[in-house]
């Protein structure tokens, strides 16, 4: 049965089973805030592994899973995606307790998406079987670049022969769907060091790629040195240019571009990922990990010591909720939904909202068709290849 409710500040649209349980909450975020070296670029929620209560937080992530599922408990998960810091950082016995945690509360079959961050180097053949053997049938490598200077200089510390390592070990075991991140416009990075990067990242035989433009961010090591001024960056206009390379060599070499920075072959695309760009409503469980639930964005405590407080004393480790508003929602459906290559849809907008978007967003519409940024179909909504380089300023167009 398809409900709706709907008033001034709030609009759901939600599926009810015949026992009167929500069940389009889907998707769960699960996030592992350790790591065995700090990147320069990285602003995630994340410590040292060294010293930390590992086991601990993971029994008050059991904690966290037990309260925010007691209200509506979930029938079946699309996907599950393990994230951090580094979740593969963790020992054999961590891992395979955590991997016991989630299978005790997140129910989920074969057809679920279910990944796995990791960093080149870190999953010994015991840590991919305990994966393997839990469910786990999606890897994602954080390998940014394949030259080695720039490696040293981003801060990461495994080497190109480690990535080869690794993926070919995770094939080995029997994952198929595995994915890289990419990063571009790093410092110092040339356009050749990006063509020379993509040629060997095609090499690996994989199904998935993520490409991303670095992004400063505060409290990072490369936000203190451009404060300084000694951060070199390629600059907009190399930038710009090592997008394109990105699009033109992913299509070359038959991967379909499905948002903005995610490539896959056909029926790879990520499911979790698109849980965002659709926006679909989904858990995070974690300390710093962000959900969307009942109509609320949720962000809990990032400091791992505030997490376990908060669900020693049986409370959910909430740091801040927001009630997202009709007028919200829309704008989020929009730009989010934009980042996908097919775009937003018409007639699911129309379902979802009760509203036409091409009618609420008249004038913006046409002033970004005006400027080639923007293209519509009987269909969809969705930016044209020029509005792809302009994404940001194409959204802001549906800010009120």
């Amino acid at each position: 049965m398809l409900t709706s409710e709907s008033s001034s500040s709030l609009f759901l649209f939600f599926e009810i089973n015949d026992k009167g349980v929500l069940i389009m909450i889907r998707a769960a975020y699960i996030h592992i805030p350790f790591c065995e070296h700090i990147c320069h670029y990285c602003d995630f929620n994340k410590v040292f592994l060294q010293g930390q209560p590992v086991d601990e937080y993971l029994n008050s992530l059991k904690k966290e899973m037990e309260l925010a599922l007691l209200a509506s408990p979930p029938q079946h998960f699309r996907s599950i995606f393990v994230g951090g810091g580094t979740p593969t950082a963790l020992n054999e016995e961590q891992l395979e307790k955590l991997c016991i945690i989630i299978k005790e509360h997140l129910p989920y079959d074969e057809g679920t998406e279910f990944t796995f961050e990791a960093n080149p180097g870190d999953l010994s053949e015991e840590k991919l079987r305990i994966l393997y053997d839990a469910g786990v049938n999606r890897i994602s490598f954080g390998v940014q670049t394949f030259n080695e200077e720039l490696l040293k200089k981003i801060g990461r510390v495994h080497r190109p022969k480690d990535v080869f390592q690794s993926v070919e070990a995770a094939k080995k075991t029997g994952f198929e769907n595995i994915s890289i991140d990419l990063i571009y416009s790093l410092p110092g990075q040339t356009i050749n060091d990006f063509k020379e990067t993509l040629q060997t990242a095609f090499t690996l035989d994989i199904v998935h790629y993520s490409g991303y433009s670095l992004i400063i961010e505060p409290k990072t090591v490369f936000y203190n040195l451009m404060r300084k001024g000694k951060l070199q960056s390629p600059g907009e206009d190399a930038e710009t240019e090592m997008y394109e390379i990105l699009m033109n060599e992913m299509d070359k070499q038959g991967f379909k571009q499905y948002e903005i920075s995610n490539f896959s072959k056909l029926g790879f695309e990520s499911k979790h990922n698109l849980t965002y760009w659709n926006n679909e409503w989904y858990y995070g469980f974690g300390a710093g990990a962000h959900g969307y639930v009942n109509g609320r964005r949720v962000s809990n405590h990032g400091p791992i010591k505030k997490y376990m407080d908060a669900l020693d004393k049986g409370e959910l480790p909430i740091l801040d909720a927001h009630t997202v508003t009709f007028q919200e929602q829309i704008e989020e459906e929009m730009f989010l939904g934009l980042r996908k290559t097919e775009g937003v849809s018409i007639p699911r907008f129309l379902e979802k909202f009760g509203e036409n978007p091409i009618e609420l967003f008249e004038e913006e519409l046409t002033q970004l068709i005006k400027r080639n940024l923007i293209i519509v179909t009987e269909e969809h909504i969705q930016l044209s290849r020029r509005g792809r380089f302009l994404g940001n300023e194409v959204f802001q167009f549906f800010l009120k």
